[in-house]
């Protein structure tokens, strides 16, 4: 990324330049790409491919205003990262599903972060809900949140009842939300690519939620959230009281895309079968 393409990322998620990649402005950016760039899987319902090659991928969430799922966001936010002089290492993890099955391999790409003031970092924009801010891969006890209290645990601490497991490392971590589990971390560092895989498959496969459903959530200012699934606007406040507002026309629907997360659309995208082929 150039200074100009830095400069133009850091306008999008208002944020000013900072002097050094230090923890404290870690955390600022983290926190403004949740308020402002939205966990979203519209491309795919949009007939719009997700292609993981970094140059794409900043110019959807800067150039485009739009934002993405887990391999998008952290990929362009890592891009980000990298550019102002942190350290950044790609990781793969695999997401926990109900019954605590783990999902596929590199189901979810994950950001190691090490700033110059000392500390190695867990930075993730792109799981949806999850914490405001990154935690600290090497502490071991709870970690408060404004999302809620979580911990970072070596993997063979929590293994009752876990399912589809196989092939885990010694060093693989748990990542835990108000003791349950999210999604079990590996430290190998990985590239953009190595994701080519599984970004298709979460995109094209029936087994994929992605493809039963449409989101388009951020968070709010006040520590809350905001998400459109499909016409249900919900907006969630900081204690997790909920007001649900039903769309009742497509121009509502893309005036709240344009209104809450300034996504412009010209069409209102709708989930499209799970066996159809990508457009």
């Amino acid at each position: 990324m150039n200074s100009a393409q830095i400069d133009a990322y850091l306008r999008r998620i208002g944020v000013e330049h900072p002097a050094w990649p230090t923890v404290d402005v870690l955390r600022e950016l983290h926190l403004r790409h949740l308020q402002t760039v939205p966990f979203e899987n519209l491309s795919i319902h949009l007939g719009e491919g997700i292609v993981l090659d970094q140059k794409q991928l900043v110019d959807k969430v800067v150039g485009r205003r739009r934002g993405g799922i887990c391999y998008e966001l952290n990929g362009a936010f890592g891009a980000l990262l990298k550019a102002l002089g942190f350290d950044v290492t790609l990781l793969s993890a695999r997401v926990y599903g109900e019954e605590r099955l783990l999902g596929v391999p590199y189901g979810h790409l994950v950001l190691r972060v090490r700033t110059v003031d000392g500390g190695d970092w867990l930075a993730d924009v792109g799981f949806g809900a999850h914490s405001h801010y990154p935690l600290a891969i090497g502490e071991r006890g709870e970690q408060p949140d404004p999302a809620g209290d979580f911990r970072v645990i070596e993997s063979g601490a929590d293994e009752a009842g876990v399912r589809g497991g196989g092939g885990e490392r010694a060093d693989d971590l748990d990542v835990l939300w108000d003791d349950k589990p999210q999604y079990r971390l590996e430290l190998r560092p990985r590239s953009l690519g190595d994701f080519a895989v599984a970004a298709w498959w979460n995109s094209t496969s029936p087994g994929s939620h992605f493809l039963r459903s449409l989101v388009c959530s951020r968070v709010t200012e006040d520590a809350g959230r905001i998400t459109l699934s499909g016409s249900r606007l919900t907006v969630t406040s900081p204690q997790g009281e909920k007001e649900m507002t039903d769309l009742a026309s497509d121009a509502e629907v893309l005036g709240a895309y344009r209104e809450r997360f300034g996504i412009e659309l010209d069409r209102v995208p709708t989930v499209r079968s799970a066996s159809s082929e990508p457009r």
